[in-house]
């Protein structure tokens, strides 16, 4: 899909590289992160409108370290070198990088300099604002030309620049949120360097896509593999919305979903929901239970259903004839995370991950390739689909069977089911899930039975584990702080209301060294 202005992010292996397309399309910009290793050539034939050389874990002035084409610097595209960039920056044009004296990692007091004044990139920002920093080497002079426009107490040069050549280098991370001014910083160098009219949209990206899809599809047929999540039910109703009945979403019911959630699902996208499309639902749970039977190894639970579930859908799939497309759901991170770096909205393919290569189709077609997650939530709503889908919580492809330690049984499916039912509707009556700024939360199962006491009876029943996150990446997690009393709460209502379960735990681990799942 053709874009009417493009910022290119470099990427050389820093931590935050997704995180700085992000902040580059928070301000209506469109961004991709590319290899630094995407020749010179290709680069300038995509036409940026800017580009930014990201952080990095090497040193400049090493034999080995990933350097680049000096050509670059002369193009006349403006460049922000972020970090190692910015140390890239330097080193290419006769500036001198060394280890650093003293290392600076974390929150650091950011002064500007009198020559950012007049600084375009510094317009408006404090004389004096906290960064975020994480470097073991420094610049120790600049290049002929550039000016110096901010310091801090153990990095004489923390920013450099060079208006005339729109060349601009930050030692610390403008892109994290630690910086209390990078939005800006960001707003400064998209806007007034680079000239960037702010032209990102998801209205846009909608009428884009769904047209770039008739387009592609033509007369032909495809295929979708719905499972209710996100990713998946917008790529759905994107499609729907281009190709219509031309689409068939098959959609397997494993048994191992949250509480009533497959009738929700099929409410949603079956014959009596509001899109145009063939909907197929498989109720598979009774094949799933009996091969998860006596299993009870995390590895192993996980095999079988993934397993299980291509078998099946493979089935389906084959019911319904030959099809031309098979439609993924797949968003900007798993192709950056896989290291593909390809940029195609929709991509020629031979194999989707999960899904069997053998089944009948041409190519893939994945409408959200180019998206992150938060993005692809406002194109639902854009789409119209109903705000519990379009915020639906993270839910991983084995469903529950990763959160009952142990054997899956139909009888332990039910007690998890109920009891995350209620901790979930405690949890939004309360409006923990929006005030919390939580991630991710859920009930499991675990095997533990223990002794308790119930009107004048003893029992021996299950302990049930709740589990509540506040991570932004997914990659590392905090336990939330859930209060006492709601938690006191769901605690009461599990134990009266889910046969079989006569304690209730609170998951506090955070991650490392836990993970968010229990298996």
């Amino acid at each position: 899909m053709e874009q009417k202005e493009l910022i290119l992010v470099m990427d050389f292996g820093g931590q935050y590289n997704q995180l700085i397309a992000r902040r580059v399309r928070d301000q209506h910009v469109y961004a991709e992160v590319i290899p630094s290793t995407t020749p010179l050539q290709s680069v300038l034939a995509r036409h940026p409108k800017g580009i930014i050389f990201t952080g990095g874990p090497n040193s400049v002035y090493k034999e080995d370290s990933l350097t680049y084409d000096p050509a670059i610097l002369s193009a006349g595209i403006p460049i922000l070198g972020i970090c190692y960039g910015s140390q890239l920056m330097a080193h290419l044009l006769g500036g001198r990088v060394a280890t650093a004296p003293v290392s600076e990692y974390g929150h650091t007091e950011l002064k500007l300099s009198e020559a950012a004044a007049s600084s375009k990139l510094f317009r408006d920002v404090a004389g004096v604002s906290t960064v975020w920093m994480s470097h073991t080497d420094r610049i120790e002079s600049v290049p002929e030309g550039f000016a110096v426009t901010a310091s801090t107490d153990n990095c004489p040069i923390a920013a450099f620049e060079s208006e005339e050549r729109k060349l601009y280098a930050v030692q610390f991370h403008p892109e994290v949120m630690h910086t209390v001014e990078g939005p800006k910083i960001f707003h400064n160098f998209l806007f007034d360097i680079c000239g960037c009219a702010g032209d990102w949209r998801m209205d846009t990206f909608v009428e884009d896509t769904v047209k770039a899809i008739r387009e592609k599809v033509g007369s032909g047929r495809a295929l979708c593999a719905l499972s209710g999540g996100v990713d998946s039910s917008v790529a759905a109703v994107l499609m729907s919305k281009a190709i219509g009945k031309q689409l068939t979403c098959v959609f397997v019911d494993h048994g191992l979903l949250r509480k009533d959630e497959g009738d929700e699902v099929a409410a949603v996208f079956g014959p009596d929901g509001p899109y145009d499309l063939n909907f197929v639902r498989v109720n598979a749970a009774d094949l799933f239970y009996s091969k998860l039977a006596g299993v009870t190894e995390p590895e192993k639970k996980r095999k079988i259903i993934g397993e299980e579930f291509i078998r099946v859908f493979e089935q389906e799939a084959k019911k319904i004839g030959a099809v031309d497309y098979l439609v993924q759901g797949t968003i900007y991170p798993d192709v950056i995370e896989s290291g593909l770096g390809k940029s195609a909205t929709i991509k020629s393919h031979h194999n989707v991950g999960g899904l069997p290569d053998y089944v009948d189709f041409k190519e893939i077609i994945e409408p959200l390739r180019m998206l992150f997650k938060d993005e692809v939530r406002q194109v639902g709503r854009e789409l119209g689909i109903p705000e519990k889908f379009v915020m639906r919580q993270p839910f991983p492809g084995p469903g529950l069977g990763i959160r009952i330690i142990g054997e899956v049984t139909p009888e332990k499916v039910k007690i998890v089911q109920e009891a995350d039912a209620i901790y979930r509707e405690e949890l939004e009556a309360a409006g923990i899930q929006r005030s919390a700024n939580l991630g991710q939360y859920f009930a499991a199962l675990t095997n533990m039975r223990s002794v308790g006491v119930m009107g004048d009876f003893r029992t021996y029943d299950y302990a049930v584990v709740l589990r509540a996150v506040c991570t932004a990446d997914f990659m590392t997690a905090d336990c939330a702080q859930i209060p006492w009393d709601v938690l006191t709460k769901i605690a009461n209502r599990i134990v009266n209301e889910v046969h079989g379960v006569n304690r209730v735990l609170y998951d506090c681990t955070s991650k490392p060294p836990a993970t968010i799942e229990l298996e």
